[in-house]
């Protein structure tokens, strides 16, 4: 039965005594009418900042669930969530456009400290409060699924934002981190349900990602024959974008990992040394993907030498992504004693408690 949350609603002059050339005046007066055209009335200026290129500046005049529109100088323009990296609104507070960036960046720690000294009470403005909200939520969530933090309360917390602000603009960014928390709390029908909720946006993108997350989901639960067929649709999409070209070798990561899961550590091994040569060093998320895919290939052709070496690829030069770090020292630990290191899987144990004392797989 579908969480009720997850309904969005689909809203002359002289000086001096002397007389000036008559010509300044009016280059003075074109400039004043040009900077007047230039900014809405209101003088209210946000900023939409898309996933690439430069932001969209003018008024938002309409927030929902799949899109902002904007009104400038040059008209209203209607910008699709999927393409949307942030906003930042006009007359916000600094605590939250510094938070801001340090969540989308997953330093949620960081996050944190910003933008729980923001006074909520002080802020009159909805889709500020929102946003700073959700943030926060996000950021609380960002943490507990590191085991830094209260799976239970992130959860509760994310909820309330959702139940409150059915029509913001990060309605199905909460469905998807309230599915991630589903997850690591073992409650993967949850997860799915929550999944699911974002292939009701109208946006391509969004309804590939679902499906991404519904076989992720699948994969985590043990059920790796259903979630290789859902890596596949995704993989067999017809996309338009660069986001969703992303997905697509995301799920070829996933379904390497389900190969390895079904006794086909061949076949993963294939597959993922296949993206490791195309590999933008640069995505330190998708490396660390796809290198962990990789020891998991290599752990089912019971290569424990060629799985150490790759899951410390990620633990030594993407530990800032902090749930494919976490998987990495996790599996460190159980492999460096099959080849002849106890004393590197006692640190690795150290140095996974001391950073995600409350991580699960």
């Amino acid at each position: 039965m579908r969480s009720p949350i997850f309904q969005p609603h689909l809203s002359p002059n002289t000086s001096s005594g002397r007389r000036r050339p008559a010509s300044l005046p009016l280059r003075l007066l074109a400039v004043l009418v040009f900077s007047c055209g230039a900014v809405p009335a209101t003088a209210q200026t946000d900023r939409v900042f898309p996933l690439t290129g430069s932001p969209t500046v003018g008024k938002i005049t309409d927030i929902s669930p799949q899109a902002v529109i904007v009104e400038s100088s040059g008209g209203k323009q209607t910008l699709t969530v999927d393409k949307i990296r942030s906003i930042r609104f006009d007359g916000e507070p600094s605590t939250l456009t510094k938070g801001r960036e340090f969540a989308l960046d997953g330093q949620y720690e960081q996050a944190l400290e910003e933008l729980s000294r923001i006074d909520f009470s002080a802020i009159r403005r909805d889709a500020i409060k929102a946003d700073a909200m959700f943030f926060l939520a996000r950021s609380e969530a960002g943490m507990a699924l590191i085991g830094r933090g209260n799976l239970g309360e992130a959860t509760r917390k994310l909820s309330g934002f959702a139940t409150a602000n059915r029509q913001s603009i990060h309605f199905f960014g909460a469905a998807k981190l309230l599915g991630d928390l589903a997850i690591a709390s073992g409650n993967f029908d949850q997860a799915l349900r929550f999944y699911a909720a974002l292939s009701q946006s109208p946006a391509p993108d969004l309804k590939i990602e679902a499906e991404y997350l519904m076989a992720n989901a699948k994969l985590r639960q043990g059920n790796a024959e259903e979630a290789e067929a859902g890596f596949a649709k995704v993989i067999a999409a017809d996309v338009q974008s660069t986001a969703a070209a992303r997905l697509q070798t995301l799920a070829k990561a996933g379904q390497a990992v389900t190969f390895a899961r079904q006794g086909k550590g061949q076949q993963g091994l294939e597959q993922v040394n296949s993206l490791i040569t195309q590999l933008d060093p640069g995505d330190s998320e998708m490396a660390a993907q796809i290198y962990n895919a990789q020891g998991a290939s290599f752990e089912a052709i019971d290569d424990a030498v060629g799985a150490v070496l790759a899951y410390l690829h990620t633990h030594l030069m993407f530990s800032g992504q902090a749930a494919a770090h976490a998987e990495a020292l996790s599996r460190l630990v159980e492999l460096w004693p099959q080849v002849g290191n106890p004393q590197r899987a006692n640190e690795a144990r150290q140095e996974l408690q001391q950073r995600y004392p409350g991580w699960k797989k």
